[in-house]
């Protein structure tokens, strides 16, 4: 029997409109007392951050944040925020905010008490096993988007300042302890970021999903992630203030991050060194390769995907949800390619050696060489 792995499920979350109100009692739940609130730059001075932080301090948790994150955080990122975690005497994160402030807040929960490099922990073969696993800080993760999942998410992204490349940074204890998924903290996202961030959710859905490796129960979920993604992004797109259109989108996230488990494939093997490179929106990006990423895959998903197509109720199997994706995108306002993108001058040699080192390659259904991944990168300007 060849059906042998291992499989691994998210965290306690917390669900529902107006439950940031218990964040102190979820730091409780996670054992912290000193809180880090770990957020990007653009939501610092935003009410919904403050407002967390005054729940905070009204708890005795005081209301310290460290907000110096990029939108592709770096290691230089990790470096200034654990100089002032471990200057603040913390002991636990919460991490608040989309996927750059969520990856970044568990990474210095996780560095916090290490002693080696950090890219001593990329995602390569058993790598993770070199930290120190009770060295690693409590998390409580608040997701303020509907697309990356890290809330759920056992690893961060982290792009490495000096060679422009993103890794993977992964251990079990990533994983935070209790989540908050507060649609109201959603409402106030741009139409353009509300696009981006839902085509993220829809990418690892479709990825999942279209994944070779074995994994029946994140088959289901991807399945099902999309369906909420196609029913409801619209909806949260048209109406920001659509609250049950927010937390569907919530749950489609954390499914799709769940999910991926399974694997992901050459929409993220394309997407994370465009976005080192280039200092693209992840999501956003996900979406202006999806569609040429699903021609390089047809040969290997076609049956796959008329199925998929039939459970969401598109007609013409893989052609018409294809059409239906580039609709779908088009809807959105997503660029339509990478130049539209804002992608100058791109060295596509570099990119394709980046991508075929990221870890999504083996995920992907075709196998990706140096030069039909060029051919898709040419594609995609």
């Amino acid at each position: 029997m060849t059906l042998n792995t291992n499989w691994s499920y998210p965290t306690a979350i917390r669900f529902g409109a107006g439950r940031i109100s218990e964040i102190a009692d979820a730091c409780a739940a996670a054992g912290i007392q000193k809180p880090l609130l770990v957020t990007d730059k653009g939501l610092a001075d935003m009410p919904i951050t403050q407002g967390t932080l005054d729940l905070l301090d009204a708890a005795g948790l005081g209301r310290a944040m460290f907000s110096d994150v990029d939108p592709n955080p770096t290691d230089l990122n990790v470096e200034e925020g654990l100089k002032v975690y471990r200057a603040g005497g913390h002991d636990g994160v919460v991490a608040f905010g989309g996927g750059s402030g969520l990856d970044l807040g568990k990474c210095l929960a996780f560095m916090a008490g290490q002693t080696r490099p950090l890219w001593d922990f990329e995602d390569i073969d058993d790598w993770w096993t070199r930290a120190d696993a009770d060295a690693i800080a409590p998390i409580v993760a608040v997701p303020t988007t509907a697309g990356t999942g890290s809330e759920v998410g056992r690893a961060s992204v982290i792009t490495n300042s000096a060679t422009h490349e993103k890794k993977i940074i992964f251990h079990p204890k990533f994983l935070p302890t209790v989540v908050i998924c507060d649609p109201e903290l959603t409402v106030g996202m741009p139409k353009f970021i509300t696009a981006g961030t839902g085509m993220d959710a829809f990418a690892h859905c479709l990825e999942a999903y279209c994944s070779p490796h074995y994994h029946p129960m994140s088959q289901g979920m991807a399945l099902e992630g999309m369906k909420l993604v196609k029913e409801n992004l619209p909806l949260a797109y048209a109406d920001g203030a659509d609250i049950e259109a927010r937390a569907h989108m919530m749950s489609a996230a954390a499914m799709g991050a769940t999910a991926f488990q399974k694997g992901l494939g050459a929409i993220h093997a394309l997407s994370h060194p465009i976005g080192a490179n280039h200092n693209t929106h992840h999501g956003t990006t996900n979406a202006v390769v999806m569609l040429e990423v699903l021609k390089f895959n047809r040969r290997a998903i076609e049956e796959r995907i008329t199925d998929a197509a039939n459970y969401l109720g598109i007609s013409g199997g893989f052609d018409g949800f294809y059409g239906f994706v580039e609709t779908f995108i088009d809807s959105l306002g997503i660029p339509k390619n990478l130049t539209e993108l804002g992608v100058e001058n791109p060295d596509i040699e570099a990119l394709t050696k980046s991508a075929l080192e990221d870890p999504s390659v083996g995920g992907n259904p075709v196998e990706m060489t140096y030069e039909n991944t060029k051919k898709l990168f040419e594609a995609c300007l």
